[in-house]
């Protein structure tokens, strides 16, 4: 099947052919917002009307002549100063649910072309704890991942660990005079983030200072001992980390941190001064683009080190090099929408044509609206946050379901707490900064994932209760309106999952997902399914077994999990 957007587009593109104008490739066709205007509207006639020299209505009438969708409804309707509505057919839905049940990917078309997409997300910093801060990196770029790979793209996941840096000194300092090897071997990195912060405290006297300074030349000169302390940072950071991308099920094909990168800084930089890219500013060697900044792009500090400007060039060299992607996703927060711009603008200076795109993000706040922080004013830890969800989502599920074992409990409470969590960023848009309140998405009500969770369970529900197995009928035939609205939404599927990518907006799918669990709860209620005669009542399962597998997938593409129970 194709999908009905496509499908219009199409027809659109083949009529304006027709009556002699050139087509642009994919004419404006979206689902309309008020049913009274039919199921989908669009705007050609005004945008043609220009071109064409003609009033938009009289050039909409010409168009809606030469059209040919009568196998899809009625004939198309022209409304206001131009706008053509088109209405779904009975029979054209039952044909497109139908394909979409026989289909594994339940009509979502594959790319093509298929590109090679590299997404850099998460990126937590070692030596200290993944924090709400995080949140929004990590769960958006899992989506936009799954996303592009269910699409047909290949994917390659990148967390960029911030492991390099001048805190290391403190770090090495407090970890040799500061250490506490019991809390070290209980909280690893809860004592890595107390040394440190110790460590930086004592650094108020310049000969602690200097001491933090020289451990620092040590580490970046290769002792080995510094070393074995930085590797030891490491490993117990990446366990800790490791444990909270299990929760929550995302998984990278790369792990490399700025260390990686370090040895290959001062080559790139002599390559950047001999394609005389790089101006020397107060000692420092920087590039400049006044079109986007007067502040300078850092490569090289006047103190010899290398900063984050450097070593992001340097990863995109290398990740141009191993993998030769089609485009690099950086999924990052906004406050470094001046960075990626510089980067961007250098890497085509020397060359790179390849789409380069920062997928920027707000913040999340609390429910005073602030920056959400701990009451000691630290940012809350992210392990904890999910902890804490899962605990508040088991409460409700042990009172409804008090006979089922403790462990299933808990499974079903870390499907609806982190599947809230996520469903809480992925329905905003990714710009917005949003209030994080527990009583709201954790909510039966309204648009969360519990919501459609709740929705999802009802759907299978009643294929328990069903004698025997269901098999899908070879026709469908819809004659009650809640039977065709369902249909309707059900079809949109295919045009939501690519629409994800035109601009990073897992929000589409997120609301599309609630109003299909909006379309289905009415379904419910007006449309009894098992005490329904035949064929009636085979209609209604399929459509209950469409809508259940839509939402399961539509779900596992936001990352999120279906119980069949709550």
């Amino acid at each position: 099947m194709a999908p009905v957007v496509s499908t219009l587009q199409e027809r659109l593109r083949d009529a304006l052919v027709r009556i002699g104008l050139e087509p642009d490739e994919r004419p404006q066709v979206s689902a309309t917002t008020d049913p009274r205007f039919g199921d989908y509207q669009t705007n050609v006639a005004m945008t043609y009307a220009k071109r064409a020299k003609q009033n938009p209505r009289a050039l909409a009438g010409r168009i809606v002549a030469a059209l040919q969708v009568s196998d899809l409804g009625p004939a198309p309707e022209i409304a206001g100063p131009g706008f053509i509505n088109f209405r779904l057919g009975a029979d054209f839905l039952a044909r497109q649910v139908a394909e979409m049940a026989r289909d594994e990917r339940l009509g979502v078309p594959v790319a093509s072309p298929a590109k090679t997409i590299i997404i850099d997300f998460s990126s937590p910093n070692i030596a200290k704890p993944m924090h709400v801060g995080h949140i929004r990196s990590t769960i958006l770029g899992d989506t936009l991942a799954r996303v592009s790979r269910f699409l047909g793209h290949q994917v390659v996941t990148d967390n960029h660990l911030g492991d390099w840096g001048t805190q290391f000194g403190k770090v090495i300092y407090g970890w040799k005079n500061l250490l506490d090897h019991d809390a070290l071997e209980q909280h690893p990195v809860a004592e890595l983030v107390r040394i440190y912060r110790e460590a930086d405290a004592a650094a108020a006297d310049p000969r602690v200072l200097d001491r933090c300074r020289e451990e620092l030349v040590k580490l970046q000169q290769g002792d080995p001992e510094n070393l074995r302390i930085w590797q030891e940072c490491v490993s117990r950071s990446m366990q800790e980390f490791s444990r909270v991308y299990q929760l929550l099920d995302v998984h990278f094909d790369e792990q490399l941190g700025e260390s990686f990168y370090h040895a290959r800084l001062a080559a790139l930089t002599a390559a950047l001064q001999k394609e005389g890219v790089l101006e020397e500013s107060d000692g420092a060697l920087v590039y400049w683009a006044h079109s986007l900044s007067d502040d300078p792009f850092i490569i090289r500090k006047s103190d010899g080190g290398f900063g984050y400007a450097a070593t992001d060039l340097a990863t995109l060299f290398y990740r141009l090099e191993r993998w030769q992607p089609d485009a690099i996703w950086y999924v990052v927060g906004a406050p470094q929408q001046l960075h990626f711009k510089q980067l961007f603008s250098l890497a085509r200076r020397l060359g790179v044509k390849i789409d380069l795109e920062h997928v920027a993000f707000g913040s999340i706040l609390g429910e005073d609206r602030k920056l959400m922080r701990t009451r000691s004013g630290d940012s809350v830890s992210l392990d904890e946050l999910l902890e804490e969800a899962i605990e508040r989502a088991a409460a409700p599920v042990a009172e409804k379901n008090p006979d089922l074992p403790a462990a299933e409990r808990r499974r079903i409470a870390e499907i609806v707490g982190l599947g809230a969590v996520k469903y809480a960023e992925l329905s905003q848009h990714r710009l917005t900064d949003y209030v994080f309140s527990w009583d709201k998405l954790l909510s039966l009500h309204g648009n969360t994932a519990p919501y459609l969770q709740n929705a999802y369970v009802r759907s299978r529900a009643i294929f328990r209760k069903l004698p025997g197995t269901f098999a899908f009928p070879d026709t469908l035939a819809f004659t009650a309106e809640a039977e065709l609205k369902l249909a309707k939404a059900l079809v949109q599927f295919a045009d939501a999952v690519p629409a994800i990518l035109d601009g990073f907006r897992p929000n589409v799918l997120a609301n599309y997902l609630y109003e299909l669990a909006a379309v289905f709860h009415v379904f419910y209620e007006e449309c009894p399914v098992l005490s329904a005669p035949e064929p009636q009542r085979a209609v209604r399962l399929a459509l209950c077994e469409t809508f259940g597998r839509v939402t399961r997938a539509g779900l596992g593409l936001l990352g999120i999990g279906v119980p069949e129970r709550m």
